[in-house]
């Protein structure tokens, strides 16, 4: 089996609808896939409905946008919650917010040195999506200001950069807590990706593992050799799950659905351990 557990549709940052991106899967001979957007499950009745019409195995989930107080990003995934958890919700429409607000004052920023206004990013923003970076990276895209995303975040868009702005995001124990609470299964996503940022010291790692952190996403393409031999020995003496990903986000990114993957085996603990929704597995 082929399993991929990590994919964004137009919901979040992903190029595609979430149809669109099963659609995809299927002609990639996926056999199952997850739909974690950012902050959001606004995706998943239309990928399941699609996901029923192509024969795919549909995973919910979501990607938590965290951060520790030494401010640190750390992303969550999040399968199999209850989307319907006031605890978590509460937190994620938070979230959600200041991603909003953050995204309106970088174009602030942004417009005083590039002909780039709200609209020209709105226009980039599917209805109901939760806004953030790439959404602006597209709309600097379409100025031809910049030649493509990656281009964007490594100048204009920066964390060091003069428009940065940052925002709002539960730190990652308290998401872990909030996951589990909500009958879920909390993966930690792309943790030693060192290229993106700085990553999380090994006290953070035990924090989420004590809060009931299940799993690790270790075969992703943005974790170093190194680094991915260190989470499978995090893992092993911890009892953690092990996931492989590819973090699809259709055009937005160069990964490739299924260039990474689960083991039938873990995608069956990881259902087992959830309580919050069901996955489609036909």
């Amino acid at each position: 089996m082929r399993i991929d557990l990590h994919t964004h549709s137009n919901v979040s940052d992903g190029t595609q609808t979430p149809a669109t991106l099963v659609a995809a899967a299927a002609a990639a001979r996926l056999d199952v896939m997850a739909l974690t957007d950012h902050d959001s499950t606004a995706g998943w009745a239309e990928a399941l409905s699609a996901a029923k019409t192509h024969g795919v195995g549909l995973v919910p989930g979501m990607e938590i946008s965290c951060k520790t107080a030494r401010g640190v990003s750390v992303h969550l995934l999040c399968y199999l919650h209850d989307p319907l958890n006031a605890a978590l919700l509460e937190e994620i429409t938070k979230a959600k917010d200041a991603r909003l607000s953050r995204a309106e004052r970088m174009v602030e920023r942004l417009s005083e040195d590039y002909p780039l206004n709200w609209d020209d990013v709105s226009a980039h923003v599917a209805p109901g999506a939760t806004i953030g970076r790439p959404h602006i990276a597209d709309a600097l895209v379409a100025a031809g200001i910049v030649s493509d995303r990656n281009e964007a975040f490594a100048n204009i868009l920066t964390s060091h950069s003069r428009y940065f702005v940052s925002h709002y995001a539960p730190d990652p124990v308290l998401a872990v807590e909030l996951v589990r609470a909500a009958g879920g299964v909390p993966v930690f996503a792309h943790p030693v990706a060192s290229a993106r940022g700085r990553v999380a010291s090994p006290g953070t790692f035990h924090d989420m593992i004590d809060a009931g952190l299940l799993g690790l996403e270790v075969d992703h393409r943005d974790n170093p050799a190194q680094g991915r031999e260190w989470l499978r020995t995090l893992a092993r003496d911890n009892g953690l799950l092990t996931t492989g990903s590819s973090d699809y986000h259709g055009a937005g990114k160069p990964n490739l659905l299924g260039e990474n993957v689960t083991a039938p085996e873990v995608l069956d603990l990881l259902v087992a351990a959830a309580s919050g929704s069901e996955a489609y597995l036909p």
